[in-house]
C-alpha cells in the first residue's frame, strides 16, 4: 500500500515552482518523474514533467500504443510544468513523454527525472520507487567523520570492463559484491570510484555521454540492485565515490536534446553549446533550473544511494568557452576572457549546497588545467572543491 503522508511529496507545490525557477530546489527529483500516490481514494502514479515551450505533452505506453493522445498532461497555468496523476499503473510500467513542439512537431522523450531506464537498446523509462530497500550500513555512516582526518587510496573502476563473465556479459551489482570487495581490501583500498554508473545508451562511452541522471544503469541491474553494492562496500568499511558528469550530455534523440522542442537543458548559443571533440552539449549554467536538476542529482546520489562523494567530470570544459575549440568555434564573454562565468557561479553553489546537506563529502575536481582556486572555499572567491583528482602519470 501507497504511505499516504507521501502523497503531498508528490504533488508539485507553489512553493516547489518559486524554487525550481529560482535554482534551489534541491530536491525536485521529490515531485518531478513519477511517483506513487493516492489521489480521490485510488492508487497510482503521478507523472510530472518541466517542458515550457510544449504545446501539450501526452503520457505515451504500452496500453495506448505509444500515442499520448488519450493521456494528456494538465499544464499548470505560469509555471512550465505539466502533470498528470493515472490510476491503476504498477512498477515495472514503461513509458515516456509525448510532446509536441512549439513549431508543431512532435517525439517521445524519456524522463529526464526517471529512476530506472529500459534496458538498451531500448529507451523507456521505467516507473519505479525506490523505497523498501533495508540499508545495513549505519556502522559506516556513524563514524564517516571528516575526510581529512585519514588518507584515502581510492580504486577506480569502469563496472563493464573490469571483469566480465567467460561468456563476455556482465556481473550483475549484486554478483559483484561478491567479487571486488574482497579485492579492494586485499589490495588496501579505502574506496572504489565507479566510472558513471547513470543510464547512458552507448557501452563505449563508459557512461560519460548520459541520458538519464536519476537512473543508475539498468545494464547491471535495478536501483535496488546498486544499492546492495553500496551498502556491502560500507559493511566492508569501503567508501563509494561516483564520477559525476554535470559537463556535457548526450545527443541521443530519446534524451536531454531539444526537449521541449526547444534547447531547454542546453545552451541556445551554439558556441556554448557544442562540445565539437566529445559530440555532445554542455548544460546552460546560465539556467536556474538547470541548476535545480543537476543540484538535486548530486544531493540524490548522496542521500538515495548514500554515495560518500563525487568526482566531479571535465570540470575543465565547464569553466573554459574555448575548451578544445579551434577558431571561429567558440566566443569570449563580456570581460574578453575564456572563463565561463556561469558555470563558476554554478559549480560554487553545487559545492556550497552539497556541504550544506553533507558536511564529510568528499567532492573531486577532475580538472585538468592549472586553474586557481580549485579547492579554495567559495566565500574566499574559490570553486569549494575539497580536493582535485590527481591527473598526473
Amino acid at each position: 500500500m501507497v504511505n499516504e503522508a507521501k502523497v503531498k511529496e508528490t504533488m508539485i507545490s507553489s512553493d516547489n515552482i518559486y524554487l525550481f525557477h529560482e535554482g534551489t530546489s534541491y530536491h525536485s527529483y521529490q515531485y518531478l518523474g513519477a511517483h506513487r500516490a493516492i489521489e480521490n481514494g485510488l492508487e497510482g502514479i503521478r507523472f510530472t514533467v518541466w517542458a515550457p515551450h510544449a504545446l501539450k505533452v501526452g503520457l505515451a505506453s504500452d496500453w495506448n500504443n505509444w500515442n499520448g493522445d488519450t493521456d494528456p498532461l494538465d499544464k499548470i497555468p505560469d509555471s512550465g510544468f505539466w502533470s498528470r496523476f493515472v490510476a491503476g499503473i504498477e512498477p515495472g510500467t514503461f513509458y515516456k513523454y509525448d510532446i509536441t513542439g512549439p513549431s508543431g512537431e512532435r517525439f517521445l522523450k524519456a524522463d529526464p527525472y526517471a529512476f530506472q531506464a529500459e534496458l538498451r537498446p531500448a529507451t523507456a523509462s521505467v516507473v519505479t520507487s525506490l523505497e523498501g530497500y533495508v540499508w545495513k550500513d549505519a556502522a559506516w555512516r556513524r563514524k564517516r567523520k571528516s575526510p581529512y582526518h585519514k588518507a584515502i587510496n581510492i580504486y577506480e573502476i569502469h563496472f563493464g570492463t573490469w571483469k566480465q563473465k567467460e561468456d563476455g556479459t556482465y556481473y550483475s551489482y549484486r554478483e559483484m559484491a561478491d567479487i571486488l570487495i574482497p579485492y579492494l581490501k586485499e589490495m588496501n583500498y579505502t574506496h572504489v570510484e565507479f566510472m558513471p554508473m547513470a543510464e547512458h545508451p552507448y557501452d563505449l562511452s563508459w557512461g560519460y555521454q548520459g541520458t538519464g541522471y536519476y537512473a543508475v544503469t539498468s545494464r547491471f541491474g535495478t536501483p535496488h540492485d546498486f544499492m546492495y553494492l553500496v551498502d556491502c562496500c560500507h559493511q566492508a568499511d569501503l567508501g563509494v565515490i561516483l564520477d559525476w558528469v554535470p559537463s556535457h550530455f548526450a545527443k541521443d534523440a530519446h534524451g536531454l536534446r531539444l526537449f521541449d522542442g526547444t534547447p531547454l537543458f542546453e545552451y541556445s548559443d551554439p558556441y556554448k553549446a557544442e562540445k565539437p571533440g566529445w559530440g555532445t552539449l554542455t548544460f546552460d549554467y546560465g539556467k536556474k533550473e538547470v541548476h535545480s536538476f543537476l543540484i538535486s542529482n548530486a544531493l540524490f546520489w548522496l542521500d538515495q544511494f548514500h554515495i560518500d562523494g563525487l568526482r566531479v567530470d571535465a570540470v575543465t570544459s565547464m569553466l573554459k568557452l574555448d575548451f578544445e575549440k579551434k577558431e571561429g568555434q567558440y566566443q569570449l564573454n563580456d570581460h574578453g576572457s575564456n572563463e565561463n562565468t556561469e558555470a563558476i557561479d554554478f559549480i560554487q553553489k553545487l559545492n556550497t549546497a552539497v556541504f550544506r546537506y553533507f558536511p564529510n563529502a568528499l567532492m573531486m575536481a577532475e580538472e585538468s588545467s592549472a586553474w586557481a582556486g580549485i579547492t579554495s572555499p567559495v566565500h574566499e572567491g574559490g570553486l569549494g572543491f575539497n580536493y582535485k583528482w590527481n591527473m598526473a602519470g
